[in-house]
């Protein structure tokens, strides 16, 4: 079983990178978490690997950090979604954001990410919001006040209000809260708007 891999990346692409090892490569899959994270083609990187295993396949699947993969594992326990439905989560919303919408049922953020109906969301809330709680103190989102969900909501709205359709507005605050989490509602609508009126 692989548990981490440490050598210079080869390529990186949409969802995937390339990774020599010592004159071995080695074709991990991650999340634009971890993507954004990654230097140049050349550098040398660690990454941490989820070796996932069926009968017919073996993939790898990597995280720049120790939290992402803790939240990938967690994420791939609940029914119906699988190692690749967990990396589009990951993909979807910042690990901040995300164990803050499954600590305070927030299955309408959830819900935003392509690929997760609202059966999926329900299922992910009832089954992980327990075992997150522990980490939504760390993530430093407070379920009680100012959830990454309300400050998306509000700015969504505030945006709408300014006449931007649903769909970009959502779009804007996704990219904004993905760059840095725990930012006032001020700021995400700020920079929201920095980016639909290029």
């Amino acid at each position: 079983m692989i548990a981490f891999l440490k050598g210079y990346i080869e390529e990186k692409g949409d969802g995937q990178v390339l990774l020599d090892v010592q004159g071995v490569g080695y074709q991990v899959e991650i999340s634009t978490q971890t993507l954004e994270q990654l230097a140049s083609a050349g550098s040398e990187v660690k990454l941490l690997i989820h070796h996932h295993i069926t009968e017919s396949d073996q993939r790898l699947f990597g995280f720049y950090t120790k939290d992402e993969k803790a939240l990938f594992e967690k994420l791939i326990t609940v029914k119906g979604v699988g190692p690749k439905l967990g990396l589009t989560i990951l993909s979807g919303l910042p690990a901040s954001t995300l164990i803050g919408a499954i600590t305070a049922a927030d299955t309408t953020t959830l819900s935003r990410v392509p690929g997760i109906g609202k059966k999926t969301a329900e299922r992910i809330v009832l089954e992980l919001k327990d075992k997150l709680a522990e980490y939504s103190v760390s993530a430093g989102s407070d379920p009680k006040q100012g959830t990454p969900s309300g400050v998306m909501d509000e700015t969504i709205q505030a945006l709408e209000a300014l006449g931007f359709k649903k769909r970009e507005a959502e779009q804007a605050v996704l990219k904004v809260l993905k760059e840095e989490s725990g930012q006032e509602t001020s700021q995400v609508i700020r920079k929201a708007l920095s980016l639909l009126n290029k």
